[in-house]
C-alpha cells in the first residue's frame, strides 16, 4: 500500500507542467471545507436556539399534565397527587392547578385579558422564576395575586397596587346575571423568561382560585415534574394504564408539538440544503481526478506495463480523492467549531431581548450532529472518487504507450 500512497502524493503535489491539477485539488478542498463549516455553524445555531427555547418552556411548563378529558375538572385530586408521588420515583413534585380566563383591570382605564393560575405555592415544582420573583412575594393570603412582567407594564400594575379581576362565571344580582368581579392586591411581579407566559399569566393561591371559579374540591389539572424531562413520554404511558379513562395524560412535547415540529423541519431542511454545497464541491474532485487521468494516461500505461495491476491504479486515484475529502472535512470542522466558539464569546447573533428573553442566540455543538456532518462529507468525497478511479484502472496499456 506504500506504493499507492507514494504515487497519490506525487499526483497531489504541484508539478512543473501540470500545476492546474493541484489548483483543482485546492479548490476541491476549499469547497468541501466551506460546506462542512457552513453545515456545522447552521446546525449549532439551530441547536442553540432550540435548546434555549426548550429550557424556557420546561422552566414554565410541567413535564406531564393530568386533566379531565370532559373539562369538568379533576375531582379527588389529592388522592391522585399522593398516588403519583408513591408510584413514580422519577417524580420530583406534583402540583394541582386551577386555571381560567379573566380580565385584569388596573386603577387606570387600562385592562387586559389574562389567564389566572391557582396553585399550591408551598410546592412550586421546577418553576425557578417563582422561587425568585422579580419583585415582591408570593400570594399566600386570600385575594392576593402576582402578575407577569408584560401584563404589569401594559396595565400599569406593580407591587402593592390593587386590581379588579373579572371572570366569565356569572353571579345573580338584583339586576340579573352579572360577571363576577373580585378585588385583588398585587404582591409581586414575575419574569419567567418566556414572553407568552409573562404576557398572559397571573398567579394566586389554590384556595382563592377554587372559590373564584366555584370548583370546590376540584382542580383544572395536575402538573407533574420529573428528574429527567425526556422520560416524560415513558412515564405518561404508565400513568395512562393506571388512571381512569376520563383522565387525560399529556406530556410537554404534546403541548408544544407544533413548535418542535417547526424547529425540527427547519433543521432538516438546512441540513439537506447545505449538504448540496458539499456535493457541489465533491464534483470538483471528480473533475480534477478525471483531468488527472487524462494527463497521466501515459504514466498509468507505464505503471501497468511495469507490473501494476488495475486494482493498484484504482487505489492510487481513490487515495488521492480520499485525501482531498479528509483534508477538506478536517479544515471545515476546525473552521466551523472555531467560528462557533468566537460567536459564543462575542455574542455575534443578536436578537430582541424583550421578545425572546435573551440577547443573543448561543451556538450549541452536538456531538451527534458533528459526527453526522463528518460522515456525510467523507461519504460524498469517497463516492466521488469511484468514477475517475474506475476510469483510470480501465486504461488500455497499448493505447497509452503507442505514441511513446
Amino acid at each position: 500500500m506504500k506504493f499507492e500512497f507514494f504515487i497519490a502524493r506525487r499526483y497531489l503535489m504541484k508539478g512543473r507542467k501540470h500545476s492546474f491539477i493541484s489548483v483543482i485539488s485546492l479548490v476541491s478542498i476549499i469547497g468541501i471545507a466551506i460546506g462542512v463549516a457552513a453545515l456545522i455553524i447552521a446546525l449549532t445555531l439551530i441547536n442553540g436556539f432550540q435548546g434555549d427555547i426548550r429550557n424556557k418552556i420546561l422552566n414554565s411548563t410541567a413535564h406531564i399534565m393530568i386533566n379531565n378529558i370532559i373539562g369538568e375538572g379533576v375531582a379527588g385530586y389529592q388522592m391522585i397527587v399522593d398516588d403519583v408521588k408513591e408510584r413514580f420515583k422519577e417524580v420530583t413534585s406534583v402540583n394541582p392547578i386551577v386555571s381560567g380566563t379573566i380580565l385584569v383591570k388596573g386603577s387606570s382605564r387600562n385592562s387586559s385579558g389574562a389567564i389566572i393560575w391557582g396553585m399550591d405555592l408551598d410546592s412550586v415544582g421546577d418553576k425557578e422564576w417563582l422561587k425568585k420573583l422579580k419583585r415582591g412575594r408570593l400570594p399566600i393570603k386570600k385575594n392576593e395575586l402576582i402578575i407577569g412582567s408584560e401584563i404589569a407594564s401594559r396595565v400599569n400594575l406593580f407591587e402593592g397596587s390593587a386590581c379588579k379581576v373579572i371572570t366569565a362565571n356569572p353571579v345573580l344580582s338584583p339586576s340579573g346575571l352579572m360577571p363576577r368581579i373580585k378585588r385583588f392586591s398585587i404582591t409581586g411581579v414575575f419574569d419567567s423568561g418566556l414572553y407568552e407566559i409573562d404576557n398572559t399569566t397571573t398567579i394566586t393561591n389554590l384556595e382563592t382560585a377554587q372559590k373564584l371559579f366555584d370548583l370546590e374540591d376540584r382542580v383544572s389539572f395536575i402538573q407533574v415534574y420529573l428528574k429527567d424531562s425526556f422520560k416524560a413520554e415513558k412515564i405518561a404511558a404508565k400513568m395512562r394504564d393506571i388512571f381512569p379513562v376520563q383522565l387525560q395524560v399529556i406530556t410537554w412535547k404534546d403541548l408544544n408539538a407544533s413548535l418542535y415540529s417547526a424547529l425540527k423541519l427547519e433543521k432538516t431542511i438546512l441540513f439537506f440544503t447545505l449538504t448540496l454545497i458539499i456535493i457541489v464541491a465533491s464534483l470538483n474532485i471528480v473533475a480534477g481526478l478525471i483531468l488527472l487521468v487524462i494527463q497521466k494516461t501515459k504514466d498509468i500505461g507505464i505503471l501497468l506495463s511495469s507490473g501494476a495491476t488495475p486494482k493498484i491504479i484504482k487505489r492510487i486515484f481513490f487515495i488521492q480523492g480520499s485525501v482531498i475529502g479528509i483534508i477538506g472535512t478536517t479544515l471545515g470542522v476546525i473552521i466551523g467549531l472555531g467560528f462557533c466558539a468566537l460567536a459564543n464569546k462575542f455574542e455575534l447573533i443578536k436578537i430582541p431581548a424583550e421578545i425572546y428573553q435573551m440577547s443573543y442566540v448561543p451556538f450549541n455543538v452536538s456531538l451527534f450532529d458533528l459526527l453526522a456532518v463528518v460522515a456525510i462529507s467523507l461519504l460524498i468525497s469517497f463516492t466521488a472518487t469511484l468514477i475517475p478511479s474506475k476510469r483510470a484502472s480501465s486504461v488500455n496499456v497499448i493505447e497509452a504507450l503507442k505514441n511513446e
